[in-house]
């Protein structure tokens, strides 16, 4: 339980600021969907959604040791973008790129605590708080990257396509989803996220020296 309430924070940061950049790059590009229904905003209880950002994390964190969830997706209107596939290939960037600043954060802070705090609950709340931020930005800058519609690998592999391309492949979208699910509930994509994001991790931790 403690885990979990540790873990708490950085979920759902890693997973509101993840939606609100998609937002912000879209509003960027010309839509603003996500502006006018209130999300770009870093509050969490604008981006919640009951399974993917309570329920799932909890499970993932007892069963598997690490946590995974995803929030309400952000309303993105492509119609609105000046090129729409190759735009939309922008927005889809901008989630994990959010999750690889919010690493960066997380590891700061982990540094600092660290080097800086003589000891103490504090310093071992923000370390363990830390690690989890780490950890959980890395699964979904790693997830989020797999080229499967429609995670964001899909849909920047779809921008820089050939048009015909692109439209034969947004059809595998809703596969695309439930191969997801299959792949979690079998445990295979954790085979496949666990080592990219383990060996990312340890890089993070060498290059800011809390190896």
């Amino acid at each position: 339980m403690n885990d979990i309430l540790i873990a708490a924070i950085p979920i759902l940061l890693a997973v509101s600021l993840h939606e609100t950049a998609h937002g912000l790059v879209a509003y960027w590009l010309g839509d603003d969907t996500a502006k006018s229904l209130g999300r770009l905003t870093a509050n969490p209880l604008k981006h919640i959604d009951p399974v993917g950002t309570v329920l799932v994390p909890i499970v993932m964190v007892i069963l598997l040791g690490f946590p995974f969830g995803w929030a309400k997706p952000v309303p993105v209107n492509p119609s609105r973008f000046a090129n729409p596939l190759k735009d939309m290939a922008l927005v889809a960037l901008a989630g994990p790129a959010a999750n690889f600043l919010m690493a960066i954060f997380w590891a700061l802070l982990m540094t600092a605590s660290v080097h800086l705090l003589a000891g103490g609950a504090l310093r071992t709340l923000l370390i363990a708080m830390s690690g989890w931020g780490v950890g959980i930005n890395l699964v979904l800058l790693v997830l989020n990257l797999l080229p499967l519609p429609p995670l964001d690998g899909g849909r920047i592999i779809t921008g820089v396509m050939p048009l015909r391309a692109a439209h034969y492949f947004i059809r595998f979208e809703r596969i695309g989803i439930l191969l997801v699910i299959l792949l979690l509930a079998s445990g295979f994509l954790g085979k496949i996220l666990h080592p990219m994001v383990q060996s990312l991790q340890q890089q993070f931790y060498l290059f800011f020296g809390i190896a």
